[in-house]
């Protein structure tokens, strides 16, 4: 358990990757803030879990959690998560930035298509909330001497290809975060925080198996295209995460990492 006596905020951690990656950082030994607009929001699409809520999956680990629900693109409830972790567990060690979700209208996610209401919904979702959440964590980080930020951004944020040139709100907001993760990086590491992001490819988490053919996304041509040949799981996404969270990655910051099966093989 080599994240024991530390305390993590995972954001959109209601279901999906940021539940797997709650469960397995709990199970790693870390107490657990799970965040999300909805604690209920796994029932939105059929997820299934062990207990009522995540919190209580993870005290049946035997680790301590809190709920917190609220919109975490807002400053103000980032600032509010942060001191309701501190005023719980008394600090904050491992941040994960998860809070997005490619969910603006497809017909109209070309580049020269996309709209102001998109444009500001996408940023707002998946660059904004990642900004804030990490600006309210780093002083209690930095009094500490250090900590552990995992931004999530997605594989749309590097190719656009991948997509044929659909979902630019989302992949140039998820663009952003990668830009932000090294700009952090490198502002941060003098202060003993570490800053890293993961790009996922095409995962079958709840929603995108309830809305993969009515939008068009993992399918069967999708898998095609994959080297590893299978979409990936929640799981794949948390267990780099726990790497990037613990000791195991101590020398590792500023970095992005594909994680989709071999699809993306550039450097980025």
């Amino acid at each position: 358990m080599s994240l024991e006596g530390k305390v993590a905020i995972v954001t959109g951690s209601g279901r999906g990757i940021g539940r797997a990656i709650a469960l397995r950082l709990a199970r790693e030994g870390a107490d657990v803030v799970v965040a999300d607009r909805s604690l209920a929001s796994a029932e939105e699409f059929g997820e299934e879990l062990t207990a009522a809520s995540v919190p209580e999956e993870i005290h049946l680990l035997g680790r301590r959690s809190i709920g917190f629900e609220g919109d975490l693109t807002s400053r103000e409830t980032a600032r509010d998560l942060v001191a309701v972790t501190v005023e719980t567990f008394g600090h904050v060690d491992i941040l994960v930035n998860n809070v997005g979700g490619a969910l603006s209208p497809m017909e109209r996610s070309f580049a020269s298509q996309m709209t102001d209401e998109d444009i500001e919904f996408m940023f707002k979702l998946n660059y904004l909330s990642s900004v804030v959440c990490a600006q309210e964590a780093l002083p209690n980080m930095r009094s500490a001497g250090g900590g552990s930020i995992v931004n999530i951004s997605s594989r749309a944020g590097i190719d656009p290809s991948q997509r044929q040139g659909r979902l630019a709100p989302y992949g140039i907001a998820k663009s952003s975060v990668l830009a932000f993760t090294r700009y952090l990086a490198h502002e941060v590491g003098p202060d003993g925080v570490r800053v890293n992001c993961i790009a996922p490819g095409s995962i079958a988490t709840s929603r995108i198996v309830h809305t993969a053919k009515e939008r068009g996304i993992s399918t069967d041509a999708d898998l095609d295209l994959i080297p590893l040949r299978r979409f990936g799981t929640a799981e794949d996404i948390a267990g780099v995460v726990y790497f990037l969270a613990s000791e195991d990655s101590a020398y590792v910051s500023g970095q992005v990492i594909c994680v989709d099966g071999g699809t993306v093989l550039t450097a980025y």
